[in-house]
């Protein structure tokens, strides 16, 4: 079994003591020592610009916690200029993350290729 598939299997069925992913943001987590950027969405960042942005990246990291909790399945899909990991991350019950933050509010549809909006009003 690939240190992937071996990864994927211990994110999706965590063992007694093994770690679970930790929200960073509303779009980034990391688990064992590795930064993870999900693909698909962007949402608000902690090192806001201004109050709303704050409030809503505190909304997000702490529903993409509550997502990541159960474990996670993750398909990854190359990094990013930061060097994180991107994937496509499913819950347990086979829902895309992205699209459940999506969904909820708490993020926007992000391409990666397209500039990013800001989330404060100018």
């Amino acid at each position: 079994m690939t240190r992937a598939a071996l990864l994927a299997l211990l994110v999706a069925f965590p063992l007694a003591g093994q770690p679970l992913p930790q929200a960073v943001d509303g779009d980034t987590f990391r688990l064992d020592g590795e930064a993870f950027r999900i693909v698909g969405l962007d949402a608000p960042e902690m090192h806001a610009r201004c109050m709303s942005e704050y409030l809503g990246a505190v909304r997000a990291r702490a529903r993409l916690a509550e997502l990541l909790q159960g474990g996670v399945v993750i398909t990854r899909r190359g990094t990013d200029l930061y060097g994180r990991t991107l994937a496509i991350v499913r819950d347990l019950e086979g829902r895309d993350v992205a699209q459940v933050m999506i969904a909820e509010g708490l993020a926007r549809p992000y391409d990666g290729r397209t500039r990013r909006q800001p989330w404060c009003e100018e």
